[in-house]
């Protein structure tokens, strides 16, 4: 079986084909994408290079570093944020372009073990002392983490499990420390845990909207890649029916265009 996520992070940035001893380079462009978003990017990525000319490199990380290296030159084309306001800030700074920015995707919580005994569909296992360690992406940087505090603090648990929380650089790194066991719990994205509306494995309890602000995430075309075609090819496409179906298929929501 073929596995989009290897084939997007290793595909090669780009391909150079040669005929008559001419040498024609494809053009290509590099994706700095949340790291909640992996196994979704992965797919869209595929499918955009089967029915294009145009080769991705994919990069994973949590969107706060991103911001960083970008406002630090990173040679990025397109980031995928995992919230709305680190690429408004990369418009505002002249960084990236403004009429490039939509939200491509909103983004649910989830309170989630690998123990499928542990959660009841609920909150009531943060009040318990069935476990020692809860993980959650680091709030700085991280919005699926920010949105986390923004839970405990609405069901006035911050103070009470401050000395239980055990923070990942992002929602990837925090998906692994539920996972092999080193917190036994932990808020992560929906989208990690739920496939098709089924729970891949373990208890979750998905997180009501009205408990944290909105996750929204915005794309941008970095300003310096204005005139790069496949950047705004790969745009266009994340816009239309194909890649929005594929977005959805991973448990995101979906705005109007």
């Amino acid at each position: 079986m073929n596995n989009p996520f290897k084939k997007a992070f290793y595909g090669a940035s780009l391909i150079l084909l040669f005929s008559n001893s001419n040498v024609v380079v494809a053009e290509s462009l590099t994706i700095a994408s949340a790291s909640n978003f992996a196994e979704t990017v992965a797919a869209l990525v595929q499918e955009f290079e089967a029915k294009s000319d145009y080769e991705v490199r994919l990069i994973l990380g949590s969107s706060g570093r991103f911001y960083s290296q970008i406002s630090n030159g990173a040679p990025f084309d397109i980031f995928l944020s995992a919230d709305r306001e680190k690429p408004a800030a990369l418009v505002t700074n002249g960084l990236a372009l403004p009429q490039s920015r939509f939200t491509y995707a909103t983004g649910r919580l989830a309170l989630w073990s690998e123990d499928e005994n542990l959660i009841s569909g609920d909150s009531s296992v943060l009040s318990t002392d069935e476990y020692k360690k809860i993980a959650l992406a680091n709030p700085r940087l991280a919005p699926y983490g920010k949105a986390a505090m923004e839970v405990l603090t609405a069901l006035s648990l911050s103070d009470d499990l401050r000395d239980k929380l055990v923070q990942g650089e992002n929602i990837a790194q925090t998906y692994q420390f539920v996972s092999t066991g080193n917190a036994k719990l932990g808020f992560v994205a929906s989208s990690q845990v739920i496939k098709n509306g089924a729970l891949t494995s373990g208890s979750a309890w998905l997180v009501p909207e009205d408990l944290h602000l909105p996750i929204h995430q915005d794309a941008v075309i970095l300003a310096k890649s204005k005139e790069n075609s496949a950047a705004h090819a790969f745009m266009d496409f994340l816009k239309a029916s194909e890649g929005r179906r594929i977005i959805q298929s991973y448990g995101y929501g979906l705005q109007d265009l």
